[in-house]
């Protein structure tokens, strides 16, 4: 079957253009061309390393001809290009929609409508195989993706045109394997494909405290869930990530500690925290 649809895909495939979109007269000109269209692939890169929520660097489009590039450093009004992620009338494809609906939940308010998950889909077909996009993009078209920018600085201008062409890349084939996917799977398969993606979607939408305790729930004591959802309130109001308020190994510890009497909690907490307003307000909030 793959060798089949491997022939046929890399036959089929010639979108070449590129367009990068970064002021006010691309964007319009940009959301006039999809007036017309009924589904759409759509990916984001970000930045996440240094803060509580995502920081939106690029919102890639793509459609059956053409592949863009919008700029969200420099494009701040994405009113338009709202409406249509959050129409149901319009078919939004994914790879691995949770991050991306968290991304763009957080960051624009955007909360998708109608998307299906390639890599949702692809479970269904694979039996629980789950492929990364470069795996399913190669499976489906004997194509090598280029990820040298995997790890790429995406809050840099001017991006480079390596960094351009990459993101490009990832949804370049979207809506492809869609369509070869929907050849394959059964009609109750192709509705679970969708059951999956709406929940994978879903749960990027979640307060994300809330999304990693869920993650941790079951290995956590309700004295460190407790303390968790702290960290998390704390790192929320400070734009951190919360293993800069403590990382997350102390938490265990950190439930024993609160039940000590101990002349030395507070420098034992300090040592944990390294900062002297955590270690009062923890000390009030859990003594």
């Amino acid at each position: 079957m793959y060798k089949f649809l491997k022939g046929f895909f890399l036959f089929k495939n010639n979108k070449n253009k590129i367009t990068y979109v970064h002021n006010v007269s691309d964007y319009e000109s940009f959301i006039y061309s999809l007036k017309d269209e009924e589904i759409i692939g759509v990916d984001t890169e970000f930045d996440w390393r240094t803060t509580y929520f995502p920081k939106i660097c690029l919102l890639q489009i793509s459609t059956k001809k053409d592949n863009y590039v919008l700029d969200c450093i420099s494009l701040k009004n994405l009113g338009e290009l709202k409406k249509i992620l959050e129409s149901k009338d319009v078919l939004k494809i994914f790879h691995s929609v949770r991050s991306d609906s968290t991304v763009l939940s957080k960051c624009k308010d955007i909360k998708l409508q109608n998307v299906f998950d390639v890599q949702q889909a692809e479970k269904l077909i694979s039996n629980g195989e789950i492929l990364n996009y470069g795996h399913l993009v190669k499976r489906y078209t004997g194509i090598t993706l280029d990820k040298k920018e995997t790890n790429s600085n995406w809050l840099r201008r001017p991006l480079t045109e390596s960094q351009i062409n990459y993101a490009a890349e990832d949804i370049n084939f979207l809506i492809d394997i869609f369509k070869f996917q929907r050849k394959v799977l059964s009609e109750n398969d192709f509705r679970k494909a969708f059951e999956y993606s709406d929940l994978e979607n879903s749960l990027g939408k979640q307060n994300l405290a809330e999304l990693r305790l869920h993650k941790k729930i079951n290995k956590l004591s309700i004295k460190e869930q407790k303390i968790f959802m702290w960290r998390e309130k704390k790192a929320e109001y400070e734009n951190v990530p919360p293993n800069y308020i403590f990382k997350e190994k102390y938490i265990s510890h950190l439930a024993k500690e609160s039940l000590r009497s101990s002349t030395n909690l507070k420098k034992n907490l300090f040592k944990i925290m390294g900062d002297s307003k955590y270690v009062e307000e923890f000390i009030l909030r859990f003594k």
